[in-house]
């Protein structure tokens, strides 16, 4: 299939793609999976693949700016910023990466009702994060960092005019809480993303990861006036992350999940994708937390859409009419994730017409 084509369509795609080199330095190596180190798959060439794609189809690159550390408060405890900005230069110079021989930050235990952070550095992990899958290393904050600048440059776009703008970035947010970072996610771009823009106006927040956005649902839970919705895997199938995600969870009544059963494909998908949409109903602008691991054939997840099927959410979403900032967050078929974006955001302008 040529690069401009998708399933024998032309594709021309007039959006831009907020872009940062920043975004490659975060090499988390491995992952701790039930006591087990596995090769990681949050990596970098997950959205250099992307970046191709999109160039191939027109669409502009426009450069992450700078923005305060003001945005990032809005969503997240200080205390959460503060150490994860120097969570690997206090890991490092500890000597942790030689001895014990500990080349990442991972917790050994977690501070679960803790009344005062640890003083440990091999201790201060568990206070902060909520898995052991989420490693630290050189790089991950300023990529972080750099994915934050990102989403908030799409809002500045769409601020100005711009109809819809995409944030290529990673790592990924969705999963992190006002105040523990996990789930491949150190702060939550598509939450910092939306309270900037609900300085402006209504915003609502709609996440179509193939997991649930439980970090974007905890932080907005109890504000009735920013509508947040999600479409993802079942927890009770046993998905991540496990013990949130589940239909009767409607915080003061502004929060709306739609779980779908393993196996699920386009039918299923797009029935609840619509559904949730027309809750949402017009906000003044949206967010979108766009996962595309809900794809068949995805090793992360069970779900079974197909390129047609992201390129219809796209439609179903762009048909609300309203500004909208797109934020990456999840899909790990590298050899598909290009065309599974593209698809989603053509989409999205084809809705929008």
């Amino acid at each position: 299939m040529a690069p401009s084509e998708l399933y024998g369509r032309s594709v021309a795609l007039e959006l831009k793609t907020v872009w940062s080199d920043v975004c490659l330095l975060h090499e988390p190596e491995a992952e701790i999976w039930i006591g087990v180190r596995t090769p990681a798959t949050e990596v970098p060439a997950r959205v250099t693949a992307i970046r191709a794609a999109l160039s191939a189809n027109g669409s502009p690159l426009v450069e992450a700016r700078p923005h305060g550390d003001d945005a990032l408060l809005r969503v997240h405890d200080a205390a959460l910023i503060d150490y994860l900005r120097g969570a690997w230069d206090e890991w490092a110079q500890a000597g942790l990466p030689e001895d014990p021989g500990q080349d990442r930050v991972v917790p050994y235990f977690f501070a679960a009702g803790a009344r005062h952070e640890p003083v440990a550095v091999w201790a201060r992990p568990g206070f902060f994060a909520y898995d052991t899958m989420t490693l630290i290393g050189p790089g991950t904050w300023e990529a972080a960092r750099a994915a934050a600048d990102a989403a908030l440059t799409a809002v500045d776009l769409v601020l100005a005019g711009e109809r819809h703008a995409y944030a290529c970035t990673r790592p990924p947010g969705h999963h992190v809480t006002r105040a523990r970072y996990g789930g491949s996610c150190y702060l939550n771009n598509a939450a910092i993303a939306a309270a900037a823009v609900a300085e402006h106006g209504s915003v609502a927040v709609l996440d179509i990861d193939a997991h649930h956005g439980n970090g974007t649902q905890e932080i907005f839970y109890d504000r009735a006036d920013l509508r947040t919705a999600s479409v993802h895997v079942d927890p009770g199938a046993g998905w991540f992350p496990h013990i949130l995600g589940f239909a009767d969870e409607h915080g003061d009544g502004a929060n709306r999940n739609a779980p779908v059963a393993p196996g699920s494909g386009d039918d299923e998908w797009l029935e609840q994708v619509r559904a949730v949409t027309r809750w949402l109903e017009r906000p003044d602008a949206l967010v979108i937390a766009l996962g595309v691991d809900a794809a068949e054939g995805d090793p992360e997840s069970p779900l079974r859409v197909t390129t047609e099927g992201y390129r219809g959410a796209g439609r179903i979403v762009g048909a609300l009419g309203v500004p909208t900032v797109v934020v990456q967050e999840g899909g790990y078929d590298i050899a598909r994730i290009g065309e599974l974006v593209t698809a989603f955001l053509s989409g999205l302008e084809e809705g929008a017409t």
